[in-house]
């Protein structure tokens, strides 16, 4: 499958990708797993007998959106970055069909091939979707989750009523739908050297990547009520694209052991939420 407008776009992206790489925070180790779907692509950090923890990014991106909290994370847990397959980094381009159990099956192997048998999983609104697709389905695997504006709860907006025309306006545009999706986020942090250069990143993906059109499966109530394991749900108010509201009503509905953080001022990108994360799982998995 292709997800890069070019070959050069791709060898362009992942050059870079190679780069802020070498500043992750912590000791690590980088692995690649042989899986169905094709190789995937997992940093390692933290001691190598604490709990596991897998991360799981957004829709285009990689592992570079825990830079800022992996330092936090890996002093108590086992952490696992990876690279979701179908994104822009270096897992496969595979992308089979979200409503399946393909990606459970998936995340089956990635385990196995790193050796553990039951993981906490923290995502991000596409790997919020995927942690709980997951979750639903192994639910005895997952001993815990936090969730950040997770996706297939509340429902999807349409985005390109209003992103559509400013992407047409080249990096201005893009910086715009960024900054919107952001909700001041991403302003508040972009005088620092780190912040502009994963904006830079983020935009050279942008013009480079061809971004996933298939819809998000949503999660019945039933679904949701199998979840029985502690559930972290950080979510912004002001979400650009999904329904928050939703999000925060059908959790609070459904999910027995859960722990909302209600965000009135925040948007979709949620950052710097490092320590709320390893004091929930440390709580949860710790005592």
């Amino acid at each position: 499958m292709e997800i890069w407008k070019t070959n050069e776009a791709r060898q362009s992206v992942l050059a870079r990708y190679a780069q802020i790489l070498d500043f992750w925070p912590v000791a690590n180790t980088r692995l690649h797993l042989s899986t169905s779907q094709g190789e995937t692509f997992v940093i390692a950090s933290g001691p190598e007998d604490a709990p596991a923890v897998l991360l799981l990014h957004g829709s285009m991106a990689n592992t570079t959106s825990w830079m800022g909290d992996v330092l936090a994370l890996s002093q108590h847990f086992r952490v696992f970055a990876l690279d979701m397959i179908g994104e822009p980094g270096l897992s496969a381009p595979s992308r089979p069909p979200l409503a399946s159990d393909l990606y459970a099956k998936w995340l089956d192997e990635v385990l196995a091939g790193l050796g553990v048998e039951r993981v906490a999983l923290v995502g991000i609104s596409l790997g919020g979707w995927l942690a709980l697709d997951y979750a639903t389905r192994r639910g005895d695997k997952v001993s815990a989750m936090a969730l950040l504006c997770p996706g297939g709860v509340g429902a999807t907006k349409n985005v390109l009523l209003w992103a559509a025309p400013l992407l047409l306006l080249g990096a201005w545009g893009r910086r715009r739908v960024m900054q919107r999706l952001g909700a001041g986020a991403l302003a508040a942090t972009n005088s620092s050297p780190a912040a502009k250069a994963f904006a830079a990143f983020t935009d050279l993906i942008q013009t480079h990547f061809i971004a996933r059109r298939e819809a998000l499966p949503r999660f019945s109530d039933g679904a949701l009520k199998r979840l029985e394991m502690p559930v972290l749900a950080i979510l912004g108010a002001k979400d650009a694209l999904l329904n928050s509201f939703e999000t925060r009503e059908r959790l609070g509905a459904h999910v027995a052991r859960l722990d909302l953080r209600w965000l009135p001022s925040a948007g979709h990108f949620l950052i710097g939420h490092g320590a709320q994360i390893d004091e929930f799982l440390a709580t949860a998995l710790l005592r």
